[in-house]
């Protein structure tokens, strides 16, 4: 602010200063002119009436300085100082700063030539500026005296404005350092209004509301595994206790059952191992190509001696860019699950469609209800968990699955078969022609 007024007092300063000279200035050539047209026009007195508009002084000198005429005698000892102040080449007039009693005035000269007269005069006109410098000056005093107050009532104002409009920040901020990992619902008060200050408040309400779920998902997600571990744990240790307590040793079937729970254990292991890297969402690796319908016929070519009959149906290549591996998961979990719940077949297809590579998986089996499809693909889910578990299912397969599908930019999806049973369809971002041949 006082910066501003700094600058803004001094342009005022200077253009009220050249303004007031400008007006003096004009006053004065305009007295000397009018003199100048009289002498153009006759002969003048020797004395002069008293100019207009506030102008002090005019005296016209003869070629060689002589005083002519005059409207103030007593301005005659001037003639000398005046007469060095000439018209230059062709121009009619100039101006110049004098002093006159001690005063600051202005002073122009205008070229007079009468005809017929023979010689050249002078006309000199004065004014006194002690008006424009009591103006100026009164304006320059006024400024300094009223730039400090100024400056006090604009900091008063700023202090105040900026401290009003900050305090919803200060309560955000408050609000928001009580937020712990054990009071995750606890949300900052938003202001009225669609202004910055508003805004942030939306902003970390919704990144609490985001970080509230991802932590809920998280608490989830440990209590599933726990859960999921320990069943296989307390299994594989009860049974490894009767085989160390059975007359003769371990039975064979008791350490089959002990291997199989092992087994199991060591698959949900892994799952879990590959949804928390899944859920880094680490940058991918450059894709390779992959034929999608190559993957299709390869799992159904694995499950020769499957409970239902596996089909796998490809009229041509389906080329995208991926990893190989994760899209082998993502197929296989599909297949898995399909035959766990069909009745007597199978059938996997692969296409592509709009650009995307797409992966439809269908079952005959009972289907999934309409209000489930999307929850099936929560991690340990099932829908019957009693089946799944004897089938050897751990409630992981389909989230992987979905989640490998967003790796690769696509979606996985759960829908009715049109002959009954369920249907999952995953559409994936189509690749280049080159994959046709891997």
């Amino acid at each position: 602010m006082a910066l501003v007024l700094g600058v803004g007092g001094t342009w005022l300063y200077s253009v009220l200063s050249a303004n007031l000279l400008d007006n003096a200035h004009g006053r004065t050539e305009l007295a000397a002119r009018e003199v100048a047209a009289r002498a153009d026009a006759g002969p003048l007195p020797a004395l002069l009436p008293a100019p207009r508009d506030g102008v002090d002084v005019v005296l016209v000198l003869g070629a060689r300085g002589e005083v002519i005429a005059t409207t103030r005698p007593s301005a005659e000892p001037l003639a000398r100082e005046f007469a060095g102040l000439r018209p230059e080449g062709g121009g009619d007039t100039a101006s110049a700063l004098a002093r006159y009693a001690g005063q600051r005035g202005d002073l122009v000269v205008v070229r007079s030539a009468p005809p017929g007269r023979g010689g050249e005069r002078y006309v000199y006109a004065l004014t006194v500026l002690n008006d424009v410098d009591d103006a100026t000056h009164a304006v320059g005093l006024g400024l300094l005296a009223a730039a400090p107050p100024l400056v006090a009532l604009a900091a008063a104002i700023a202090w105040a404005v900026t401290g009003l409009a900050l305090r919803p920040v200060t309560t955000i901020r408050t609000e928001l350092a009580a937020v712990t990992a054990s009071a995750l619902d606890r949300r900052v008060p938003e202001p009225a209004g669609g202004d910055e200050v508003a805004l942030l408040a939306r902003t970390v309400n919704a990144t609490l509301d985001r970080l509230e779920q991802a932590v809920g998902r998280q608490r989830q997600f440990v209590a599933d595994a726990s859960h999921e571990l320990r069943n296989p744990v307390a299994a594989v240790r009860s049974q490894l206790e009767v085989a160390l307590t059975a007359p003769g040793g371990p039975g064979r079937e008791a350490v089959r059952a002990a291997l199989d729970d092992t087994v199991r254990l060591q698959g949900v292991a892994a799952d879990l191992l590959l949804l928390a890297r899944l859920d880094a969402r680490a940058p991918a690796a450059p894709g390779e190509p992959v034929d999608l319908a190559l993957l299709a016929a390869e799992e159904a070519a694995r499950r020769p001696g499957a409970r239902v009959r596996v089909v796998a149906e490809a009229d041509a290549p389906v080329p995208l860019r991926g990893r190989a591996g994760q899209l082998e998961r993502l197929a296989a979990n599909l297949v898995d699950n399909a035959v766990r719940h069909a009745a007597s077949r199978v059938t996997v297809r692969a296409y592509a469609r709009d650009g995307s590579a797409v992966l439809e998986v269908a079952d005959d089996g009972p289907g999934i209800p309409a209000g489930e499809r999307e929850r099936v693909f929560e991690r340990f889910v099932r829908l019957d968990a009693a089946r799944d578990r004897e089938r050897g299912g751990s409630g992981l397969g389909l989230a992987i699955a979905r989640e490998i599908a967003h790796a690769h930019g696509g979606t996985l999806t759960a829908s009715a078969a049109p002959g009954g049973g369920a249907l999952l369809v995953a559409r994936l971002p189509a690749g280049p022609a080159e994959a046709r041949g891997a």
